[in-house]
């Protein structure tokens, strides 16, 4: 196992239940489009997040130190996308429980949505070579340590954002009630985690 392991998965549960963009997203899709499509977007999402993690790990933690100005044109990609889809989030209303789901979206716009959400947030970029090597013994079987922690993270990464997208279905009585209310408060949040993204990670 890899090193302080139980350490590792308080680590990332507690990144889990807080409500960062992803799950900000699959609650606005669970409630818009069902919790059948939200998976297509948390594959998306995780997808993102392997990538992510492996490219970081074994091939551009040097690069990223001697090159910020990357780190910074994908922050500004994410920071333009969470501005399209706090727009996109806000002009789309919420299906009636009883109605039947109208999808408007590709199963692959919602795996995609999924994946650029996670792969262009700079938190994630930063979170895998701030976290992932405190972990690893690089002296010994590095290879199979990394998996074991990626897979951990990728699969409690997924349950979690699929309980989020179940339990705002368990609120949908709430939010037919209040049709634009989740909707604009999600809007909302996504341009604010925008605005937080330019300010704070220079």
């Amino acid at each position: 196992l890899p090193s302080d392991f139980i350490l590792f998965l308080q680590i990332i549960f507690f990144l889990f239940i807080t409500p960062g963009t992803p799950r900000i997203v699959i609650v606005s899709y669970s409630l818009n489009y069902g919790v059948k499509n939200c998976i297509w977007t948390a594959l998306g999402d995780v997808l993102a997040n392997f990538i992510q993690a492996t490219l970081v790990i074994f091939v551009l933690g040097t690069y990223f130190s001697d090159n910020p100005g990357f780190l910074n044109f994908i922050k500004w990609i994410g920071v333009i996308f969470l501005i399209y889809l706090a727009y996109d989030v806000y002009k789309t209303s919420p299906n009636k429980i009883n109605s039947e789901k109208v999808i408007s979206k590709s199963l692959f716009s919602f795996f995609k949505d999924g994946f650029l959400v996670a792969g262009t947030s700079p938190k994630a970029w930063l979170f895998f070579p701030l976290i992932f090597p405190q972990f690893i013994d690089f002296n010994s079987n590095y290879i199979v340590q990394f998996i074991i922690l990626i897979t951990t993270y990728i699969v409690l990464d997924f349950i979690s954002l699929i309980a989020y997208a179940l339990l705002a279905q368990k609120l949908i009585n709430w939010i037919n009630a209040n049709p634009k209310t989740i909707n604009t408060i999600s809007a909302s949040v996504l341009i604010l985690i925008a605005l937080i993204i330019i300010i704070t990670q220079q």
